[in-house]
């Protein structure tokens, strides 16, 4: 009995040598032959098998992180109406000679805005409500119209605060513009194209510090907008005066503009520029008056001064008539080298960036 035990040991003692041996010569033949470690293959394997759920964990994360945003902000996003009053106008048809037509009396989605109070505040772009012979209406998320009943435009900025009659409603939440790094994931809300109402999208912070004029001396106005937030989520006609978002549901910036003739080039007034209009305006009911000197000027840099042997600073092109640089007596080819104390310096204090102050 005991000799059948050893045997049968034995036995799977040897089946077992067999096939770790076999393992191991054709692992080396898969290897002298074809350049195949199996080992090595199946490990490369687990590793590309676990490279993939983290590819698609970081996407299931972003997709919550964009669907929790939207639910939290959608009810503070707002579509602004104009109405223009009803008129008959002439054209002329060389074929058919003059003929009539409606213009205006119906309401009309041409922009975006966000509560910042459930009292009825609302920011949304000055050029969105430019028109002061129209009158306007908001709809909220849940299709509501509200008569805007009155409007304070920010002649500092293209902003603008809008109020209605309507209370428990819910606000946004404003963030900071302090910190924001190149790369960081944005989110937009807005009526695209005056048409297509909570349209969502979703990009990267592109640029910090911009300068763009916004607006069109074809349509009335030119307004020059210094340190904008450049991003390349699709901002639309329409989309102007919706919010900015980061990835926590906070507002970062307001949608202002889209560079013409380029895609996924948008442009965002930062939110620190918004409390602090908010903040003027609520202790005085109104927007602070613009700051104004009245010179052209061009800055000298540093490398510029020494080459020339002048002082570095912002050198005076010219003078508006009648502002306050003439009457203080500033003189073109004159160099302003300190503003209220601040020295004035090329890309680091700009005249234009301490008058604003």
């Amino acid at each position: 009995m005991i000799r059948n035990l050893n045997l049968k040991g034995f036995l799977i003692g040897l089946s077992l040598s067999a096939v770790i041996v076999s393992s191991a010569v054709t692992g080396a033949i898969a290897d002298r032959l074809f350049g195949i470690k199996p080992l090595d293959l199946l490990l490369k394997n687990n590793r590309q098998l676990t490279g993939i759920g983290r590819v698609d964990q970081r996407l299931v994360n972003e997709e919550s992180t964009v669907i929790s945003v939207v639910e939290k902000v959608s009810p503070s996003v707002v579509t602004v109406a104009i109405q223009t009053p009803r008129r008959r106008i002439l054209e002329f048809d060389p074929f058919n000679g003059f003929k009539s037509r409606i213009e205006g009396g119906k309401p009309q989605d041409i922009g975006t805005g966000f509560i910042v109070s459930g009292d009825g505040l609302i920011i949304t772009n000055k050029q969105v409500v430019s028109d002061k012979d129209a009158t306007y209406k908001v709809i909220t998320s849940d299709g509501k119209e509200h008569e805007v009943e009155k409007i304070s435009r920010d002649p500092a900025n293209d902003l603008a605060v809008l109020k209605i009659g309507a209370s428990g409603l819910s606000s946004v939440d404003l963030g900071s513009s302090d910190n924001l790094k190149v790369g960081q994931f944005v989110i937009a809300i807005g009526t695209a194209l005056g048409e297509f109402r909570s349209t969502v999208t979703t990009g990267v912070i592109s640029g910090l510090g911009r300068g763009i004029t916004a607006g069109s001396i074809f349509e009335g106005f030119v307004e020059r907008l210094d340190d904008v937030i450049q991003t390349d989520a699709a901002i639309n006609p329409g989309n102007s005066g919706g919010p900015l978002l980061n990835s926590a549901g906070q507002v970062i910036g307001v949608n202002v503009a889209v560079a013409q003739g380029a895609e996924n080039i948008g442009f965002a007034i930062p939110v620190d520029v918004v409390k602090n209009a908010l903040e003027t305006f609520d202790k005085t009911g109104s927007f602070a008056s613009k700051p104004f000197l009245g010179v052209e000027y061009q800055m000298i840099s540093k490398e510029s001064a020494i080459t020339n042997n002048v002082a570095e600073g912002a050198f005076v092109v010219n003078i508006v008539a009648g502002s306050p640089a003439e009457k203080a007596g500033i003189k073109e080819d004159d160099i302003i080298t300190k503003f209220d104390g601040e020295e004035i310096k090329d890309g680091v204090n700009d005249l234009g960036t301490v008058i604003r102050k």
